[in-house]
């Protein structure tokens, strides 16, 4: 098999891991960029690599839509098309069916709807995300599922039971020989007897790893923290742990400290086009006026190309003239904050200071501005 997942330490119900795939391993917790388009926004391979990423996330639906799963197959998959040697993830699209398509029809055999890039008719089903994602070719894939809104608990009931039958005919549709990992994914939004519920399906299905899904999408950080705190210790302990779109730095000393061992999120990239900047000190806009002179870099002590170069006074200015630049900076540094922010707990874990490091970084980070 050519995937492993080995706990190397706990400290709680924290874990330092390391999940082994068949374009290197990686190491927990991590932070995956996301690459919806096979393109992480304004950020080159060679920067992605040079800031440590060790994993790369892309979405089934955008390249089902534009260029088609049949065309990355043909000109290599998509490790060669977007030149990332690394391990990739895929999601399976239902996701972004059900934000932003406009739906025609959803039933038990899967979706219909209509793209939002030129509205065309497109049907997907457990079965047709599994091979898009196997012609894509990415080392983790994942399970079609419904995501709805987590408070809703009539619309989540029903989202747990038809994520519960897409789940086993992705299983069933996935090869045993496949060099691809199928993760499942827990649904039952902010209810601990809904999310008992579609973990134990999940569970008897014996997936190599497991993704919480249906958070971070309207509830409350309360509501989010409460649902880690009994969906987490659900699954598996002796398999990988996925927090699917949350990418707040909050939020990840919450997941690490409650067990997750991947995420991602869109946010460092869409904050950048935006000009807001993740600093130890929360975040800032910068575009202010109070940055017109400052030759401090983004954030003090950050290794990223960005801040060991270029002063706030500088990305202002770009910013400010509209340069494409000022936006590809800012996305290095963010993304590169986040992934040290989970480097960094992963080292505190294995010393056995992870409580301390979550303490400083809170204290620091949601300080009154």
């Amino acid at each position: 098999m050519s995937f492993t997942f080995e706990v190397i330490k706990t400290q709680g119900r924290a874990r330092a891991g390391v999940l082994h795939t068949p374009h290197g391993p990686i190491l927990t917790p991590v932070f995956a960029p996301v690459g919806t388009q096979a393109s992480v926004k304004a950020v080159p391979p060679r920067d992605l690599h040079e800031m440590g990423a060790s994993l790369i996330l892309a979405n089934t639906y955008h390249l089902h839509l534009r260029p088609g799963e049949t065309l990355v197959r043909d000109l290599g998959g998509l490790h060669r098309f977007m030149q990332w040697p690394g391990p990739l993830l895929t999601d399976s699209g239902g996701f972004q069916v059900f934000s932003l398509a406009q739906i025609n029809k959803i039933d038990d055999d899967g979706v219909t709807f209509r793209s939002h890039l030129d509205g065309s008719k497109h049907r997907l089903t457990p079965e047709s995300s599994i091979a898009i994602q196997q012609q894509l070719g990415a080392d983790i894939i994942m399970c079609f599922d419904e995501c709805p809104n987590p408070t809703d608990r009539e619309a989540v009931q029903r989202a747990v039971r038809r994520t519960a039958l897409w789940a086993q005919r992705c299983r069933q549709a996935h090869p045993d020989d496949s060099q691809q990992a199928l993760f499942g994914i827990q649904q039952g939004g902010i209810f601990e007897d809904l999310r008992q519920e579609s973990t134990q399906g999940l569970v008897a299905l014996d997936f190599p790893g497991y993704a919480l899904g249906g958070l971070a999408v309207g509830e409350t950080k309360h509501q989010m923290y409460a649902t880690l705190d009994f969906g987490v210790p659900l699954l598996p302990a002796h398999k990988p742990r996925y927090l699917m779109g949350v990418g707040e730095p909050d939020d990840l000393v919450e997941g690490v400290l409650r067990g997750i061992d991947i995420f991602d999120c869109v946010m460092p990239t869409r904050l950048a086009r935006h000009g807001a900047a993740m600093t130890k000190d929360g975040r800032i806009n910068m575009r202010n006026a109070s940055y017109t002179r400052d030759e401090r870099p983004v954030d003090e002590g950050c290794g990223c190309y960005c801040c060991q170069r270029f002063t706030r006074a500088y990305l202002r200015h770009l910013l400010k003239a509209e340069e494409i630049l000022g936006l590809s900076l800012l996305s290095i540094h963010n993304l590169h904050f986040l992934i040290d922010h989970l480097r960094a707990m992963r080292t505190a874990i294995l010393e056995d200071r992870l409580p301390e490091y979550a303490q400083a970084f809170l204290g620091r980070y949601l300080q009154p501005a």
